[in-house]
């Protein structure tokens, strides 16, 4: 079943929520742009990206913060150690 929601046509109930936002007017002012650009068909796809990016970037941000904790002379001494003889098949 599709729901027509506004200009957005949705396959599933539930997949999108509308919400009110206040933002400054040049933000207004930069996604009114996109649209007009034809970067993106309306605002709610605009601000839709740029969340995206927001989750993307914070993700890679948390893998970083977790790889920095990583001791690099261990991760080399377990590295170097390898498995053992018996790790892998013969060929």
């Amino acid at each position: 079943m599709l729901l027509d929601l506004g200009r957005m046509l949705c396959h599933t109930e539930g997949m999108v929520r509308k919400v009110a936002v206040t933002l400054e007017k040049k933000t207004v002012a930069d996604l009114d742009r996109w649209v007009r650009e034809g970067r993106y068909p309306n605002r709610s796809r605009a601000l839709q990206r740029a969340v995206d990016l927001l989750e993307e970037r914070e993700k890679r941000s948390g893998l970083a913060r977790e790889l920095a904790k990583l001791n690099p002379a261990e991760e080399r001494a377990m590295a170097e150690e390898g498995l053992g003889d018996d790790s892998w098949p013969a060929f």
